[in-house]
């Protein structure tokens, strides 16, 4: 039972308990937005009643009810993450922030996979699970970097990698899928399964870079902080719009918004500035229910699949990092600190569930409840392993 409270009365108390728990967190030297994620658990439908307490602040209508400041929240990431696809930084680096994120994603893929195919799983089965492992969460390590504002060689490579990766994880799903349907005998054409959503991507990169260019035509005539503000909220909702009615990825074309003004304009740093002015209370909210909406209870029923999910996916994770910061002689202090940065984990894997549930649905619910025990875990645990890594990488000073 939750309690009867109105929106905006519920919203107040996200926002006021994920300050507090965040400050709370600066105590025992974690980030904030690992108290965001705990006072979502503490206010949430799930936590508090699955030990007993009869009532909850928030309830899972709510929380299911309020998706759009999640998507607005990573909409304001994204762009910002777009700030660091300069061409500039591209030509001094090279290839390496693509080679890094398509190995670390192979090799999560690969691992989980192939263990669990060793432990006598179903292939089919273990394709798609083992598939999703590939996707990174940006959200909680942009907050990290952005709380100690972090700076150096390991935070900007990782910036680069936790955008690309993205594509990588949608492009290993779909061949993953492809293939498992083949197998399952459901397939259709494999070739126009793993097309489509090349296609896609490459379609919000193109529709976000038009919305860049077109942000930057308004921008010449507003000078006021005000203005350009309001513009650059209105050309990021259009483009959370539009990516919803093409069903194309929000992340991809925010992203690729962000990395058209900062390639074309001269003032991108204050365009950017800008928007993460009005971000904090959003990224409040979006992290409260983040955690209000981690289900406790599906530790309870994952097993050993839920072990080599989360085990076999760090392992890979952190071995395809190294190796990729190896192959494109970044670095020692890239190769040994970038992997545990990608650990976290969240709402494009949890999306993915959906999409598997038509590849393999006798495994579905299996897969779901695989991958949103891995979430709580990686969320929870995964802001304060990048703060540790990006310290010991000395780019985070005390």
């Amino acid at each position: 039972m939750s309690l009867s409270l109105n929106v905006l009365t519920q919203l107040g108390i996200m926002i006021l308990a994920g300050m507090f728990m965040g400050r709370m967190m600066k105590h025992i030297k974690l980030p904030n937005v690992t108290g965001y994620l705990l006072a979502g658990l503490l206010l949430g439908p799930y936590f508090l009643p699955s030990l007993g307490c009869p009532f909850s602040i928030l309830s899972e209508s709510f929380i299911s009810g309020i998706g759009i400041i999640s998507e607005v929240a990573l909409g304001f990431i994204a762009f910002s993450i777009g700030n660091e696809f300069r061409i500039s930084y591209f030509r001094k680096v090279g290839a390496a922030p693509l080679i890094i994120a398509s190995l670390e994603s192979l090799f999560a893929v690969v691992v989980v996979v192939a263990v669990l195919i060793v432990t006598g799983h179903d292939v089919a089965f273990s394709l798609v699970l083992g598939s999703i492992a590939a996707a990174t969460a940006p959200a909680a390590t942009i907050m990290v970097i952005n709380q100690y504002k972090a700076k150096g060689p390991v935070t900007s490579t990782l910036l680069s990698v936790v955008a690309i990766d993205d594509a990588t994880a949608l492009i290993l799903f779909s061949v993953s899928s492809a293939l498992a349907a083949g197998m399952s005998g459901r397939g259709g054409n494999p070739v126009l399964s793993v097309l489509v959503p090349v296609g896609q991507i490459l379609a919000a990169l193109a529709v976000g870079a038009l919305l860049g260019v077109l942000l930057l035509i308004p921008m010449r005539f507003f000078h006021k902080k005000s203005n350009r503000l309001a513009l650059v909220c209105g050309f990021l909702f259009v483009g959370l719009g539009v990516a919803d009615l093409m069903n194309l990825s929000s992340l991809m074309l925010c992203m690729a918004l962000g990395a058209a003004v900062a390639n074309l304009s001269s003032e991108a740093a204050q365009i950017i500035s800008l928007a993460e002015s009005v971000t904090s209370p959003i990224y409040i909210l979006f992290f409260v229910a983040s955690g209000a909406g981690l289900q406790v209870s599906v530790l309870k029923t994952v097993g050993v699949i839920g072990v080599i999910y989360i085990v076999g996916r760090s392992i890979g994770k952190l071995f395809g990092a190294w190796l990729g910061a190896r192959i494109a002689k970044t670095g020692s202090a890239v190769g040994r600190y970038l992997g545990p940065c990608l650990l976290p984990q969240a709402g494009v894997a949890i999306g993915l569930t959906l999409l598997a549930g038509r590849t393999v649905p006798e495994h579905a619910p299996t897969i779901r409840a695989v991958v949103l025990a891995g979430t709580l875990v990686y969320e929870i645990i995964g802001p304060g392993i990048t703060k540790l890594s990006l310290t010991k990488a000395g780019e985070i000073r005390s």
